[in-house]
Order: structure tokens, then sequence, then C-alpha cells
């Protein structure tokens, strides 16, 4: 079994959802060399969130903003945790529901994902600054 593993960090993305797999790709180009195994993408904060979706046609990722914006709303006022804005609570409660991490079969050297699907950075703040992801994969 083959372990490999490194810890990127993302720029700065506005709040939304944005397509990362080239840059999870490019961090462990060993994937080449698994013919069976897993990847695990982690993502190291608490105000952003990882999910595998649509990767083809834009209009999903401002739908999943829209629609998270008004599942969770900002300001809403039994809210304790107000201290760093009101886009912290609810970048909390979305990163909850999505999620810290990812996984996908790797298949012959490459991630074994649907023909349309994606992996998601899902920054929750207005202002969330860079993100640091750990990427693993192993297997044989």
């Amino acid at each position: 079994m083959k372990f490999f593993q490194e810890q990127i960090k993302l720029k700065a993305y506005s709040r939304g959802f944005h397509l990362i797999s080239d840059e999870v790709l490019s961090a462990l180009p060993q994937i080449r060399n698994i013919e069976i195994g897993q990847l695990q993408v982690f993502i190291k904060h608490t105000s952003a969130s990882l999910t595998i979706n649509e990767n083809a046609d834009y209009t999903v990722r401002t739908d999943f903003e829209s629609h998270f914006n008004k599942m969770v709303p900002e300001n809403a006022p039994y809210y304790q945790h107000t201290y760093e804005g009101s886009d912290d609570m609810p970048a909390h409660i979305k990163s909850s529901l999505l999620g810290a991490s990812v996984q996908i079969p790797i298949s012959n050297g490459k991630l074994n994902l649907g023909i349309w699907q994606g992996i998601y950075l899902c920054e929750h703040r207005d202002y969330g600054g860079e993100r640091n992801l750990v990427v693993t994969a192993f297997g044989v």
C-alpha cells in the first residue's frame, strides 16, 4: 500500500462555490501511480466546507449559494456568536451541513468521479482568506 499526503494552501476565494478539482489533482501527481485506492480531501477550517457536485454548468454554483443563504440567513435574532460579523455563524452552520472532507475512489491512476462531478470549495465567509487543505491518497 502506498500513502501520499500534501498540505496545500488555496488562494482566497470570494464567497460562493468554487471548483478546485485541478488544484487538488496538481497537489498529488502520485495519484497516477495508484491502481486502486482512495483520495481524501480535508479542509482545516470551520467556516468553509467541501462537497462534490456538478462541474459543468456555473448556474449550479450560483443556485447553491442562493439556496444556502435562504436556508441559513445572516442576522438571525437567536445567534449568539456574532462578534466576527454577520456572516460568521451562518458560515459555521453551512460548513457543518456540507462537511469538512470528501473521499473519492482512485481507479487506474485517476479520480473515479462521475462525468459531471467536481470538487468544490464552499466559501461561506465574505472574506474567508486563504484556505488550507490536507490531501491524502492511498492505495495499491
